[in-house]
């Protein structure tokens, strides 16, 4: 991989440590943690992109009005997703049918048309999908430690988990599209992009307010730690959340720097290497039940993935070339 590369799978590496720290301790802390990235991620581009405010933006500002309200829906949907009994592998490989979604939309919205093997990579990954979200349906319903009353219950909170990961996954292809259409339109201006997709959405957070504080205040409450080298004091989870902030814009600007500086091929790896990283590290970390039917349904999920952006194709130069080598030599 090319230097970018790496420095983004680092930087998810150690946002995905300081999160999983924060959730394990504290399941619904997902809010305080997505309005601090908003927040931030708002400032620095305040500052840098928007140059305080005088400089206008490319794209009308009520097109980005309509591009915010459907992120700021699909990012609160999805972290409410994980209070409804919904596990965090199960979370990740579900966000994975995006592919699903955004064809489907392209076909009724834009009326396109793909080859088969578009298809059959959907195939493949709406198949791993399906395989892991009945797997986590019968480890829902089986669970012995409730009575028949409480395991229904349960089960129907988990139905309902699953409907808003449906209903985000298909607001988010739609967004998508949305996108899209603005940049053939105006043009690709993706830091600007950046900005108003997290600077718009911040008063939406009022909404949240409680549930902020409160887990503001439990933060506060955690256990005292000492930071390496400069010597400061600070609630623990205050440490893991400033840290994850960090790692995350991290993120964000090494994906956007990767777009633009290297091959679509590098970038598909990356996004690719990303979602096994964060499923490797959550099954490690939560000690979720992950058995041989969840990484049947996994494997389906990333080769249909491959197969829909074509990265086999992509390695056929590259492995010819590199089988020549040798002879020439």
């Amino acid at each position: 991989l090319e230097p970018n590369a790496v420095f983004v799978l680092h930087g998810i590496a150690l946002m995905l440590v300081f999160l999983l720290h924060a959730c394990r301790q504290f399941p619904g802390c997902g809010n305080i943690v997505t309005f601090s990235q908003f927040l931030f991620i708002a400032v620095e581009g305040f500052i840098f992109e928007a140059n305080f405010g005088r400089k206008r933006p490319a794209i009308p500002i009520r097109y980005y009005f309509i591009m915010v309200a459907m992120f700021f829906t699909v990012s609160v949907v999805n972290n409410y997703a994980l209070n409804l009994n919904i596990a965090m592998p199960l979370h990740m490989i579900f966000r994975s049918g995006s592919l699903i979604a955004s064809m489907a939309l392209g076909i009724i919205i834009l009326k396109k048309r793909y080859s088969v093997s578009k298809y059959t990579s959907i195939a493949l990954v709406s198949l791993g999908i399906f395989t892991c979200t009945f797997m986590s349906a019968k480890q829902v319903a089986s669970d012995s430690s409730l009575n028949e009353e409480d395991g229904l219950q349960v089960f129907l909170w988990w139905l309902l988990g699953i409907a808003a990961l449906t209903f985000a996954l298909l607001m988010s292809a739609r967004m998508g599209i949305f996108q899209e259409m603005l940049y053939k339109q105006f043009g690709k201006h993706s830091k600007e992009a950046l900005f108003y997709n997290h600077a718009l959405p911040l008063p939406g957070f009022v909404l949240l307010a409680p549930n902020i504080y409160h887990h503001a205040v439990l933060f506060s409450q955690s256990e005292l730690f000492q930071v390496p080298v400069i010597g400061l004091t600070l609630p623990i989870m205050w440490f893991y959340l400033l840290m994850n902030v960090i790692t995350q814009y991290v993120c964000i600007r090494g994906v956007f720097i990767l777009t633009t500086e290297c091959t679509s091929l590098t970038v598909t790896l990356v996004v690719t290497l990303r979602k096994f990283v964060s499923l490797i590290f959550s099954i490690l970390y939560f000690r979720n039940p992950f058995t041989a039917w969840h990484w049947l349904g996994t494997a389906f999920v990333f080769v249909g993935t491959l197969m829909y952006t074509e990265v086999w194709n992509s390695l056929r130069p590259f492995l010819a070339h590199w089988r020549k080598r040798p002879k020439e030599e």
